[in-house]
């Protein structure tokens, strides 16, 4: 037992010198990223996209390695997400090609304003520093997140999950090379090399040369990292959103985007769970939106008004309900009496990520906007709206429903922060 517990402690001493070492050259290769100019940030990554392509053979060859190790251990829905195909690698290119086509968010000064001193005071956007990426599975990931990390002057240490590690090594290689070519630091990005998860908590504890962690992956891995982390954490746990349904409402829209919600697809942070429905108008909006969705094969669950509406056959509701991130065909019903009720509900249950209302009503849409506190607040659109993409930010490292630094799809102007630019002419105070 004492070798055993001294062989771990030693293997643990390892890999934190590993990643301590990582963590020094991403800071050092940061000082490099924040001044580096647009145009070799963009020429870092066409060359990373052109390494893409022309390494794809090998890409491709690792990542069917990675398959067959997974195989009799992962899923078919895991499996999905691990494996790589022409297309896809075509896609990760094309993804940086369409990040380099952003506005650079870096070194922009705005509020600039003579203060009664004659001083200039404004405001200048600036990179976070050294970003640490911890994720699973999907080894598109590692190309995502290098391009938004590298676009918004960051360095990065990228932790993918064991499964994909063959894959995520070789696109690290093209990102290396991109980078080279360039004229960057290489370390500006490093994926973890060792697949020990002792590297995971070591990444954690180093807040001296980490300024930020992004945990993408399953609940666990995010309270996991919530949990220990020595640094902020952009991040959400849970993606229960509702759509509610006022009595202002029309309801052909409403139907349309009450369908598109919880069936566009099923397994995302934005996809509706639960669904509210003003008691004026549940006759008519469930009688028809029951029969759309059990077409589509959604399960309903609802309240004990609900079920009388539509009959026994609907599965009753109960609180694990109302607090439930389905990911799957599943969606719960309850009649509320008015938006006020609605309100309250999403308050108590939902998860501060993506909520909406469906109304006419002109003043009832900007009161709901008002009191909803989540990341992103809708009126007559599906919640499925809730990416970075739609929003126009080009691409996502994540959502995050927290209030402190970026709240709801974080882009590139999410991966940055502001601080203070003093101009004078000689003044003293």
């Amino acid at each position: 037992m004492s070798a055993n517990l001294s062989d771990r402690d030693n293997n643990d001493s390892r890999v934190d010198r590993q990643m301590q070492a990582m963590g020094k050259r991403a800071r050092k290769a940061s000082r490099t990223m924040a001044a580096a100019e647009p145009g070799a940030k963009n020429a870092a990554l066409f060359a990373i996209a052109e390494a893409l392509i022309a390494n794809r053979s090998a890409i491709l060859s690792a990542n069917a390695r990675d398959m067959r190790e997974g195989r009799d251990e992962l899923d078919t829905a895991l499996l999905e997400r691990l494996e790589l195909n022409e297309k896809r690698i075509e896609q990760m290119a094309e993804g940086l090609r369409q990040v380099a086509a952003l506005a650079d968010p870096v070194g922009g000064i705005t509020d600039l304003n003579y203060r009664p001193s004659g001083i200039q005071v404004g405001r200048m956007r600036v990179p976070l520093g050294v970003i640490g990426i911890i994720y699973e599975s999907r080894p598109n990931v590692t190309a995502d997140a290098a391009a938004l990390c590298l676009k918004s002057g960051n360095a990065a240490i990228l932790r993918g999950g064991s499964e994909a590690a063959h894959s995520n090594q070789a696109i690290a290689s093209c990102i290396s090379r991109g980078l080279t070519d360039a004229g960057l630091p290489a370390d500006a990005v490093q994926v973890v090399e060792t697949t020990d998860r002792a590297a995971v908590g070591a990444l954690l504890r180093m807040p001296d040369y980490v300024d930020v962690i992004v945990p993408r992956g399953g609940k666990g891995l995010i309270e996991f990292v919530s949990r220990n982390a020595q640094m902020p954490v952009i991040k959400h746990l849970d993606g229960v959103c509702h759509v509610f349904i006022d009595e202002a409402a029309d309801i052909e829209k409403a139907i349309a985007i009450a369908v598109n919600a919880k069936t566009q697809r099923y397994g995302t942070c934005n996809t509706m769970e639960t669904l509210l429905v003003a008691e004026p108008v549940a006759g008519k909006v469930l009688e028809a939106l029951s029969q759309d969705l059990r077409q589509a094969g959604v399960e309903l669950r609802g309240c004990e008004r609900t079920r009388k509406l539509l009959g026994p056959s609907i599965k009753p509701a109960n609180d694990s309900d109302w607090a439930e991130e389905y990911l799957a065909p599943i969606l719960a019903v309850k009649i509320v009496d008015d938006m006020d009720e609605a309100i309250d509900h999403i308050e108590t249950w939902g998860s501060h990520h993506t909520d909406a209302i469906v109304t006419e009503n002109v003043t009832r849409a900007r009161a709901f906007i008002r009191a909803v506190d989540s990341s992103s607040v809708m009126v007559n659109a599906s919640t499925r709206f809730a990416d970075g993409f739609e929003y126009g930010l080009g691409a996502e490292i994540g959502i995050s429903t927290d209030k402190l630094h970026a709240r709801g799809p974080v882009g590139l102007e999410g991966l940055t922060t502001l601080k203070y630019v003093v101009f004078g002419d000689g003044h003293v105070r």
